[in-house]
């Protein structure tokens, strides 16, 4: 089994656990909230019912207080039983409007209670009318109105209404509490099913735990077998690998040994021939015909060109073996002393260069100099012959999104650009390989291979260089370089 095999049997598996566990918590979730809400509901009726029936019987409590008050001062015309008559029709009134706002949960007791309120505030004017009869004199009226069946009337519809609701809450109430009393015994059966379910998951969870560590540990033992003979294969590897480094040396070595002699064995002859061509022109050119010294201008040009070419390679070969470790370099100082060396280039085109402020790098500040009069001197030796020379230099942070540069470096972007010939976007690859002229000798001097020291300096900064540009409408130069470069990191294409 691969390891990803195992990983996506391993993700199925805690995926059917995962559901398993929400739909039984899920459940055990359903069923708690419903029983607590109808819990709830319950409570909430007796409540209402309860209150319902306390209200009721203090208004009829109040109701009776009242009346007696009345009857009392109306048989003795004594006003001591008027406080507590008045102290009772207060209680009245406050009662009267308690009960208007009373909702029942029983089919009709809502018409009730509000047929109560109306014979209650009709009971209470009845009793005001004949206190204020006696108070006005008025006591054979009022005694007559008190054997009258109107009060007697209205108490006895009160008192059958009080009974009605008080039978119908009791009802209620006790449908209610044998309602309370079922679904307690059911919530007991949920939660006893809850806990059995809770139970029986952690006793699979157990299981499947137990399997997938042992699953696990049969993998591990497994990769470790597979590690084993990695580290072997690495192992044999690793020895190809150094015997092939031990090549690669001694293949350096040989290639520093052919710079030597390309620098020193293969110019002593170049000097000889430029010397014997230097003697014979100046002693012999007039013994020479015209052809004569055509040849031997040829020749000397012939010198010339191969001893600079070996001094371009040698300069190429270079750039990874000598090179000088890498120190804080102010760019803006690289680019004085560069402009310095093409002060008479710049003066007799009258070109003018832009440069923006520039940031300290580490680098190796010998071949960065190299790397930027290559660059200008380019840009200056290959103007358009009707426009003096402007070359710009601007530098911006750069954000490393591609996969050979680390994202977690600090990157710039120094941009070169230029109103000369420019090129074909064709040939933006071609002009950084060795010997590759996009002109002929005799229009540009030139080897052909100062943008592939430029690109190997670059590379060896870890940095990657490209060119953008169009015939007639100059070029730009790109070097993408780390703030913090460390040498003999090359990038890859």
């Amino acid at each position: 089994m691969t390891k990803s095999t195992f990983l996506t049997k391993q993700r199925g598996i805690w995926l059917l656990i995962i559901v398993l566990i929400s739909s039984i918590i899920g459940f055990n979730v359903y069923l708690a909230f419903n029983t607590v809400k109808n819990l709830a509901a319950i409570q909430i009726s007796l409540a209402n019912t309860g209150n319902i029936i306390l209200r009721l019987d203090d208004l009829h409590i109040s109701l009776v207080a009242a009346e007696s008050g009345q009857r009392g001062y109306l048989l003795t015309n004594d006003e001591v039983y008027l406080a507590p008559y008045k102290s009772a029709l207060d209680k009245v009134q406050a009662q009267i409007e308690d009960i208007k706002v009373l909702e029942s949960e029983v089919p009709k007791q809502q018409q009730r209670i509000e047929k109560i309120t109306q014979l209650a505030q009709a009971k209470v004017i009845e009793l005001q009318q004949h206190v204020d009869l006696v108070k006005n004199d008025k006591s054979a009226v009022s005694i007559m109105a008190l054997k009258a069946a109107s009060g007697a009337s209205l108490y006895q519809q009160l008192r059958q209404l009080f009974s009605e609701i008080n039978i119908e809450e009791k009802v209620y109430r006790a449908a209610l509490l044998q309602s309370l009393a079922r679904n307690r015994t059911e919530a007991s059966v949920t939660f006893v099913i809850s806990g059995i379910t809770s139970g029986m998951l952690v006793i699979i969870l157990l299981l499947i735990s137990w399997r997938s560590n042992r699953k696990e540990q049969q993998y591990l033992e497994l990769l470790e077998q597979q590690n084993e003979q990695l580290a072997n294969k690495v192992e044999e590897r690793t020895q190809e690998l150094n015997l092939y480094a031990e090549e690669l040396s001694r293949s350096n070595r040989e290639l520093e040994d052919f710079a030597f002699v390309a620098s020193h064995d293969l110019q002593e002859p170049l000097r000889k021939i430029q010397a014997f061509g230097d003697r014979l022109e100046s002693s012999y050119s007039s013994a020479l015909e015209e052809r004569g010294l055509d040849y031997l201008k040829r020749m000397r040009n012939a010198a010339n060109r191969m001893s600079t070419l070996i001094s371009d390679l040698l300069e190429f070969s270079r750039v990874g073996t000598r090179g000088r470790d890498f120190t804080a370099t102010d760019l803006n100082q690289v680019f004085a002393h560069v402009l310095d060396d093409l002060e008479i280039a710049i003066n007799e085109c009258h070109a003018t260069i832009d440069i923006a402020p520039l940031p300290t790098i580490q680098a190796d500040n010998s071949q960065f100099q190299q790397l930027m009069l290559n660059l200008l001197s380019n840009a200056i030796k290959f103007r358009q012959v009707d426009q003096t020379p402007h070359i710009v230099i601007k530098i911006q942070d750069y954000t490393a999104s591609e996969a050979q540069l680390a994202l977690s470096e600090h990157w710039y972007e120094l941009t070169i650009s230029d109103n000369g010939i420019g090129f074909s976007q064709d040939y933006a690859e071609k002009i950084f390989t060795p010997f590759q002229r996009l002109h002929g000798r005799s229009e540009y001097k030139g080897t052909g291979i100062g943008l592939a020291v430029c690109r190997r300096i670059v590379e060896r900064h870890r940095g990657k260089i490209s060119a953008i540009s169009e015939t007639g409408k100059g070029a730009t130069f790109s070097i993408i370089i780390p703030a913090d470069a460390t040498p003999f990191g090359v990038i890859g294409e």
